[in-house]
């Protein structure tokens, strides 16, 4: 085998796997293609913020605490010095380990606690990365449990054996069967639509979870615990919501309840660091919205925004009528959108930490026209203003 050229290498670049694009992202959550001595060759879904400026030495390859425990090759799993998961596969040719797949970069609901005990000043003393570029970083982890680990496990493996395959037929010279790649890709949809279906059959029967909660809430009345029963209410109306279907049209009315509930739930929890105020006319209370309009908004505005604050925020929700549209708009005093990520937001441009402000501009364009959805007229340090155009009477 020729070691000169790694072959992922030359599929990368010959980009002979990017199909597999379209059946790995399932999720958010980081899938990454390495070569065998650390660099990135392909981010299936990217690498989060945190490893990128924590950890990483350079921007396309691994951190050395990875690449120990990848050598040291103990199981398929570990779990690093800052307490994210990883799952990983070998990509092997010929019993030659040419690169691995590696995949969560993510807490577990069991070190997730590791998250809060961080020494932020500690990591900005040693990295020399700002302690507020961290902590944004730090409060965008995603937290699973040992149910998707094991699902990415296995996708990983499956991706992994499917990547030796075709540089196996580069190395050997053989023409591309158009065919066998065909059936091996929907063999691979398969797998993991199976997957998916046994995710799917492990989620809780909605009324059950809306009964228990109820019994809950009145064991909390009958004990005198009325914050925890407001609580749970709460939740349990928006858990009701989130289960209508995506573009399904109703009230401004309807959805400033919905955010309501969720900022009280997130105020009890985050206590004076969380203010917020809205202030829409009554007359436009019953125009309406598509479903999930403001929920992506409001809460980019209090993760990104507010919460790296040590003081905290106000997020103000506020509309006017303008040449027959209603402008809503959410306004928060945080730190503002990244100068990156606002960058591919105005230029349309894909990017993870954009996704659901993307998706949510595509929902309502597609729904009334190219001329409306979201725009952000204001970012910076001094705070956002992320605006929702919908026309009025629709």
């Amino acid at each position: 085998m020729n070691t000169k050229e790694n072959p992922l290498q030359k599929l990368v670049d010959n980009r002979l796997f990017s199909r597999y694009s379209s059946v790995v992202p399932i999720s958010s959550i980081s899938l990454i293609l390495i070569d065998a001595h650390g660099q990135i060759l392909m981010e299936f879904n990217p690498v989060p913020d945190f490893c990128k400026i924590v950890c990483q030495k350079s921007q396309n390859r691994v951190c050395d605490h990875c690449m120990t425990c990848l050598q040291e090759k103990n199981g398929h799993r570990y779990v690093c010095e800052y307490g994210l998961e990883n799952v990983y596969m070998p990509v092997v040719i010929e019993n030659e380990v040419l690169g691995y797949i590696i995949g969560i970069q993510a807490f577990s609901t069991e070190t997730e606690y590791k998250k809060y005990l961080l020494d932020i000043s500690e990591i900005n003393r040693r990295t020399g990365v700002s302690a507020e570029a961290i902590a944004k970083a730090l409060a965008a982890l995603a937290t699973v449990d040992e149910k998707e680990i094991r699902i990415y496990e296995q996708i990983c493996g499956h991706v992994a054996n499917s990547i030796a395959l075709d540089v196996k037929e580069k190395i050997l010279n053989e023409n591309p069967d158009v065919e066998r790649l065909s059936i091996e890709k929907e063999l691979l949809e398969r797998k993991i639509v199976d997957l998916e279906t046994k995710n799917n059959s492990l989620v809780i029967n909605p009324h059950f979870l809306f009964n228990t909660l109820n019994s809950i809430a009145r064991t909390a009345y009958f004990e005198k615990s009325h914050t925890t029963e407001e609580l749970i209410y709460c939740l349990s109306d928006l858990l009701r919501y989130t289960l209508k279907q995506e573009n399904q049209l109703h009230t401004i009315e309807a959805e400033l309840d919905y955010i309501e509930k969720y900022l009280y739930i997130q105020q009890v929890r985050f206590k004076d660091r969380l203010k917020y105020e809205i202030t829409i006319p009554e007359e436009l209370r019953f125009e309406r919205i598509l479903n999930m309009t403001l929920q992506p908004i409001v809460e980019n505005a209090l993760i990104h925004g507010i919460t790296p604050k040590r003081d905290g925020g106000t997020i103000r929700i506020y509309a006017e009528v303008v040449q027959e549209d209603i402008i809503i708009s959410v306004e928060d005093d945080g730190n503002g959108f990244r100068q990156d990520v606002l960058q591919s937001i105005r230029e349309h441009r894909e990017d993870k930490m954009s996704l659901g402000f993307r998706s949510t501009d595509g929902r309502l364009k597609q729904h009334f026209g190219e001329i409306y959805g979201l725009d952000v007229p204001k970012s910076d340090y001094g705070g956002s203003i992320v605006t929702i155009r919908i026309p009025r009477n629709n």
